[in-house]
């Protein structure tokens, strides 16, 4: 039988027995149905889980453990805005995949230029859920949108569509990679990158998606870093 998860406020989850946490309650009792007896998981964020029994109104800790799926490598992923749902994309795929922070950035070809307080929302909500879905430990944070030259950290990796020294599986995994969008990064933009310490790399011989590049991307790294090994 699954077992959901849910993500709830850590001041929501005192003690040994505590309320049903109200973030969660329609979801576990109109939609989901779940009635006494049956159990539920609880996460707060911090990388623990709580395995809880239902029991009128409230809950009861059956069982406190650490999360098993969470890497090691704490990757950030700076991505550039995109049109449409792509952003969605990008977030669900990454946070499977076990990503643990999303930086939003503007670039000189973003089609794009800003995003929604209510957009940004969706995304985190986006984020939520597929860490719900994969057994994640900690939800990833999104910041941003903020312009390309505020994101450029010495020692992350800046990826570039058939250019750069190395391809990003050769490297040393790093803890950001910055992805460009529909219409990739400007001269200029590159320039600047390595001006600022930030290492120019590429995928492969294939043109991606701009919405597939961080999965990818995230998949290489994690691989290198014994996730996927």
């Amino acid at each position: 039988m699954t077992i959901h998860r849910f993500f709830v406020a850590p001041e929501a989850v005192g003690g040994e027995r505590f309320a049903l946490p109200a973030s969660i309650e329609r979801q576990v009792r109109s939609v989901l149905r779940l009635r006494d007896g049956d159990r539920i998981v609880l996460l707060t964020g911090d990388g623990s889980e709580m395995v809880c029994r239902l029991d009128g109104e409230q809950c009861v800790v059956a069982e406190r453990r650490a999360v098993a799926g969470e890497p090691l490598h704490r990757l950030t992923v700076v991505q550039a805005l995109l049109k449409g749902d792509a952003l969605e994309t990008v977030i669900q795929q990454g946070t499977e995949l076990g990503v643990a922070s999303y930086s939003l950035v503007v670039t000189e070809r973003c089609v794009v230029r800003d995003i929604s307080p209510r957009r940004l929302e969706r995304l985190r909500a986006v984020a939520r859920e597929a860490a719900e879905q994969s057994e994640r430990g900690i939800i990833p944070s999104i910041d941003g949108p903020v312009p390309l030259s505020g994101a450029l950290v010495p020692g992350s990796v800046l990826l570039l569509e058939r250019h750069g020294a190395a391809r990003l599986g050769q490297l040393e995994p790093p803890s950001a990679v910055i992805i460009g969008p529909e219409g990739g990064f400007s001269r200029a933009e590159a320039q600047a990158a390595e001006e600022s310490g930030v290492v120019p790399a590429w995928l492969g011989p294939r043109i991606l998606r701009s919405q597939t590049v961080a999965a990818a991307a995230a998949t290489v790294i994690l691989s290198r870093t014994g996730d996927f090994a």
